[in-house]
């Protein structure tokens, strides 16, 4: 009576397994008559009992042990059902499909077609492959085409990394995974978190099709919608505008490469490079990052924004290097570097020169190659500028050699001092006090307080302060001054503008998009490098 009811049993469940393997069939794409078909029997190798049942007169039951063949595949289970016309046959209990030496698929059962090569594992199925696994609950095996699937949760082992998703397709001779719905890989270094994803057992490389985020042990982000990661060397090769975000930094391009490992990334196309920390962005179409030595560089359209003050400062240049020194300190600092074809803007200030280097931990700013600067109506130049803030601000201003400042009183008239060395001293964003000192030269324009022109003022002198108050002269102080006053109707034409004067309003840029057309000076306008003189050395004759 026991034996009888286990037969009834193992009838009943063949039954139940013949409609799911028929509707699997069903299923699917009608590819039978394109599909190539396998001619070869499924052998018999061992079973301890072989008998037929009466319920089910097309098949073979097998019992204890049993051992078949099919085409270069081996299995083994506790029992199956084996229908020879049909050429396939039920597996229960203990299922192990083996085919080479590489691949194994384990269940509690397994229907198998032996003409269409197709195996449906149901129970505890696990499917191996070289080092990798992949463990669910139903698993779809196309011996022909070398491809498994996997209709609802599963999860795929291999040495680095853990895959979890609702649907799966895994191609062992390719070592190709597709994971869908909810897909989650976990490494000891990082998590990855998206909707679907190609991943690649041999190479460790995953390739993102859709939105994906992956947060790292160091606590970097990545956010991308296509490209490829390196699950083992965490190299990235992005595209689509994806985002690279750690120690708030954000790194964002039409592509970008980035390497945990080095710490270096690369960012191309429309590249915005923003420290959120310090209130400044570099962008162009190539920036690169180096974690390490705390180097961000960016050409090619390249612009710093600083946005720490009221109002941003926009600074261009051909190529723009920024450097952090004592990073993840309390002593942090940064340089910004500027080469050739500076131009700068701000609604207070703007500027060009040929280089430029701005380090925060003196807050001094050093112009080099014809540097100028404009505020408002004023105009300075000379060979070097250094411009010292305080908090975004402009605090004052050194002007080295051939120093000339200048201010536009109308089409004609400008007042203008030239010395060898000048500094102009700021207040609330405006110019309030001009020290000159060495071979000063003046050019002054006095009104009445209508606005009548009495003349204007020439003298020389070794040095000279200017007191402004209301953006208008209050007080001069002239140290023994040599000068005369002229009327506005005999200002001799050689006295009008100084040695060197150049009105550079051509060069000036009038916007934030201005800053990208470069404006040279005219050459006979450039200032000519003073020579340093040199004492003369002693020579050994001379001593003798």
């Amino acid at each position: 009576m026991k034996g009888y009811n286990n037969a009834a049993l193992k009838i009943v469940a063949g039954f139940l397994c013949a409609i799911s393997f028929c509707l699997l069939c069903a299923g699917k794409p009608d590819d039978t008559n394109a599909r190539k078909k396998s001619s070869e029997e499924i052998k018999l190798l061992h079973s301890d009992v072989l008998y037929k049942n009466s319920y089910d007169v097309r098949a073979d039951v097998l019992v204890g042990h049993v051992k078949l063949y099919h085409d270069g595949m081996y299995l083994d289970c506790d029992s199956a059902r084996y229908y020879k016309d049909e050429n396939t046959f039920h597996a229960y209990g203990n299922v192990k499909m083996v085919q080479g030496d590489t691949l194994t698929l384990t269940s509690d059962t397994l229907l198998y077609d032996g003409p269409m090569l197709q195996a449906h594992a149901m129970g505890n199925a696990v499917l191996t492959h070289k080092k990798t696994k992949l463990v669910t609950s139903v698993i779809d095996y196309d011996r022909l085409e070398g491809v498994g699937f996997y209709p609802q949760h599963g999860v795929l082992y291999d040495e680095d990394n853990v895959l979890d998703s609702d649907y799966g397709q895994y191609t062992p001779s390719m070592s190709e995974a597709i994971f869908k719905d909810n897909v989650i890989l976990v490494n000891p270094k990082f998590n990855l978190k998206t909707n679907e994803l190609f991943y690649y057992s041999d190479t460790k490389v995953a390739r993102i099709v859709s939105e994906t985020n992956i947060i790292s042990s160091d606590s970097t982000f990545v956010y991308a919608l296509r490209g490829d990661y390196n699950t083992q060397t965490r190299e990235a090769s992005l595209m689509d505008r994806s985002h690279i975000y750690k120690d708030m930094r954000d790194v964002v391009g039409d592509s970008l490469y980035c390497d945990d490992e080095s710490g270096i990334s690369e960012a191309f196309g429309n590249v915005v490079l923003t420290d959120v920390e310090n209130q400044c962005m570099l962008t162009g179409d190539y920036c690169r990052y180096e974690e390490n030595t705390g180097i961000a560089l960016a050409t090619d359209s390249a612009v710093c924004y600083e946005f720490s003050g009221p109002d941003t400062l926009y600074v261009h240049a051909d190529t723009l290097k920024m450097v952090t020194y004592n990073q993840k300190t309390d002593s942090v600092y940064r340089d910004l570097f500027a080469y050739h074809k500076v131009r700068m803007y701000r609604r207070d200030f703007q500027g060009v020169c040929d280089s430029l280097v701005s380090h925060e931990i003196d807050s001094c700013t050093y112009m080099y190659g014809q540097p100028i600067l404009w505020n408002e109506a004023q105009q300075v130049f000379g060979e070097e500028i250094r411009i010292y803030n305080n908090d975004s601000t402009i605090s004052w201003i050194h002007i080295i050699n051939q120093a000339m400042t200048i201010e536009e009183i109308d089409s004609v008239s400008y007042n203008q001092v030239s010395s060898k060395e000048m500094f102009c001293y700021f207040k609330d964003g405006v110019i309030h006090r001009n020290n000159a000192k060495g071979n000063v030269y003046v050019c002054y324009f006095m009104d009445e307080s209508d606005g009548t022109r009495i003349g204007m003022n020439y003298t020389e002198t070794p040095e000279m302060n200017v007191y402004m108050k209301d953006k208008k002269v209050d007080m001069i102080w002239m140290q023994t001054p040599q000068g005369t006053m002229y009327p506005p109707f005999a200002i001799p034409s050689d006295k009008r503008y100084l040695a060197g004067f150049a009105w550079f309003d051509y060069i000036r840029p009038m916007n934030k998009d201005d800053i990208f057309g470069w404006r040279a000076k005219n050459k006979d306008q450039e200032l000519k490098k003073t020579e340093r003189k040199f004492v003369p050395r002693q020579k050994l004759e001379d001593i003798k």
